[in-house]
């Protein structure tokens, strides 16, 4: 087996310091930690609209810098994340720099042998949001993959997890692997994307159990116990922390009849369909091209409950989803994607527990000994003090 190289390079500054007692200071604005591995390289970034140093992009920073960046994979929502849910990303060039863009997110979510020829090291650095099910920690296990089977060193440039003092959720079961639920974990995984690919790679959860060359440039002065407000939207949907906060509990009724918001001023903090009778709040979604150019009921008059105003859950809540479900008599009407819905949650005995008619209190109790067992797991590739 080939020898799997992690450094740590602010391990100890983070592991000791809390948010208190500076400004959290992102992998990526730490420079002088990794400058030096990019020197007189070939580099492939793994970016997007959130991957800035201060105000400047990460690829104006490195071309500042002298960097050789040769490629620029697109991951879902595109290089600028201004391409909507599930839209298919083609292949071109940043109109700024000239250098050519791969998506990863249309042909094909993994680089190819080919995408990896001339590349040295390949650069990771995209805010994620801390759930199973968003895209953007399957494409990093994705690069991974290609980056273990091609010889190619990957880092990460770590930041925050917007959800990172929780831990909830079902665990993805065998058998129920896809794009949003690549890894067996919880949909709340509490963990940041350097701790994610720590665990991916020593975990063995890559292709055939391959292992990359994984450099993790830590961030400092942050703890999971902090909470963290993502100062650029990392998708077009999640606008703000309200929406940010709800995403792991409203993602379900993406399977159902009921919208979330989509083509509104306020995706993800809403709820409601086209019944007066499901609630007083009203709204009428519309095509917005850049965030949903084909919103569930697009202009008609939905009727529901805004959510703006509830209090930022402090777990995974199953409540939303079960109070709409028993709002209809017939299932057919509310779940219009079972298979889907099986996927975001990672197991179809979710499903059962709610047909059957189990609490919130019982179904979560049902997911305690897996929880324990991810936790105990979890803290082995933990770089920064747990929350409490």
């Amino acid at each position: 087996m080939r020898l799997v190289i992690i450094y740590l390079f602010t391990f100890l500054t983070a592991c000791g310091t809390h948010a208190s007692d500076g400004e959290i200071i992102v992998g990526a604005k730490q420079a002088n930690e990794y400058l030096h591995l990019l020197k007189d390289k070939r580099v492939a970034l793994v970016v997007n609209q959130t991957s800035v140093v201060d105000s400047e992009h990460l690829v104006d920073f490195f071309i500042r810098e002298h960097v050789n960046i040769q490629t620029i994979f697109a991951p879902e929502h595109g290089f600028r994340g201004d391409a909507g849910a599930g839209e298919k990303i083609s292949d071109s060039k940043d109109a700024k720099t000239g250098i050519p863009i791969i998506s990863i997110y249309g042909k094909h979510r993994k680089p190819l042998k080919e995408d990896l020829k001339d590349i040295d090291i390949v650069v990771f650095d995209i805010q994620d949001v801390g759930c199973r099910f968003y895209t953007y920690i399957s494409t990093m296990h994705l690069v991974m993959e290609s980056c273990a089977e091609n010889d190619v060193p990957f880092l990460v440039l770590d930041r925050p997890n917007p959800h990172g003092d929780k831990v909830d959720g079902p665990v993805r079961k065998d058998g129920f692997e896809s794009f949003v639920g690549l890894d067996p974990i919880p949909i709340l995984h509490g963990c940041t994307v350097g701790e994610l690919a720590l665990m991916i790679n020593d975990q063995g959860w890559l292709k055939d159990a391959v292992k990359c060359e994984l450099n993790v440039v830590s961030v400092k002065n942050y703890t999971h116990n902090d909470r963290y407000s993502l100062p650029i939207k990392p998708s077009p949907n999640l606008p703000n922390d309200v929406a940010v906060d709800l995403y792991p509990s409203l993602c379900f009724f993406e399977a159902t009849s009921v919208s979330v918001g989509r083509g509104t001023d306020f995706p993800f903090q809403v709820l409601g369909c086209p019944d007066s009778t499901k609630g007083e709040f009203q709204f009428t979604p519309r095509s917005l091209p850049h965030a949903a150019p084909n919103p569930l009921h697009k202009e008609k008059l939905c009727f529901g409950e805004d959510l703006r105003r509830v209090k930022a859950p402090e777990k995974f809540v199953l409540a939303y989803f079960m109070n709409w479900y028993d709002k209809f008599e017939n299932e057919k009407d509310f779940l219009t994607r079972e298979k889907w819905f099986n996927l975001l949650a990672g197991t179809d005995k979710l499903l059962e527990q709610i047909r059957a008619g189990m609490s919130e209190e019982d179904i979560r109790k049902s997911w305690e000994k897996e929880l324990d067992t991810y936790k105990e797991m979890r803290k082995k590739y933990l770089l920064y003090p747990d929350f409490e």
